[in-house]
């Protein structure tokens, strides 16, 4: 599976099976809010969101940026994943 980041389109993209699958952020200053998540049902429990989030939270790291998660799935992410806590306002 490939990631790509969108940012024209704020959001992390990836193609899987011919559907589109998404982690969508708003962008202001050093912050960012990742409000969704989507994957289609199809698609669940294949790790593509968990993958999609982390690509987008790496790249917010590597940015010098902080994370809202305002979407329930990146904020359980982050929860489960104590390294991201840095990261978090």
């Amino acid at each position: 599976m490939t990631i790509v980041h969108n940012p024209a389109a704020s959001r992390f993209e990836a193609v899987v099976d011919g559907l589109s699958c998404v982690a969508a952020y708003h962008r202001s200053g050093d912050l960012i809010d990742m409000h969704h998540t989507g994957v289609p049902r199809a698609l669940e429990g294949r790790g593509i969101a968990a993958a999609l989030v982390r690509a987008a939270l790496d790249w917010a790291a590597a940015e010098g940026l902080k994370v809202r998660p305002s979407c329930s799935y990146v904020r359980v992410y982050m929860q489960r994943h104590p390294q991201t806590q840095a990261l978090r306002v």
